[in-house]
């Protein structure tokens, strides 16, 4: 490796950095299928059918689907449904202690 190679590596490394900070939920990945299942039996995040309970408590209606997620070292499960009278809402829930932290609802008719 070149001393060029050397110095550049550390500034590189600065560079992703910064940009990490001023993305912001760039660092934000997807679970697949098996991770969330690995998590739930392990304890780690609620089973999914819980939160898919309470997002159709709240807003009756049919379940369409769901996405889990790793934010900011944080577990997320965002679900989506289509209410009764055919509004989509999106509902962000902690996937660790099934907290609803946002709900967005699609009021186009």
């Amino acid at each position: 490796m070149t001393d060029l190679h050397r110095r550049l590596k550390p500034a590189a490394l600065c560079g992703w950095l910064l940009f990490g900070l001023w993305a912001g939920p760039a660092f934000a990945h997807d679970i697949d299928q098996d991770e969330a299942l690995r998590l739930t039996e392990q304890g780690h995040i609620l089973p999914l059918h819980v939160l898919i309970e309470d997002a159709l408590q709240r807003y009756p209606g049919r379940f369409l689907g769901a996405k889990p997620e790793r934010v900011d070292g944080r577990y997320i499960y965002e679900l989506e449904l289509v209410t009764r009278d055919r509004r989509v809402v999106e509902l962000e829930y902690d996937a660790v202690t099934g907290r609803l932290l946002d709900v967005d609802i699609d009021e186009d008719d």
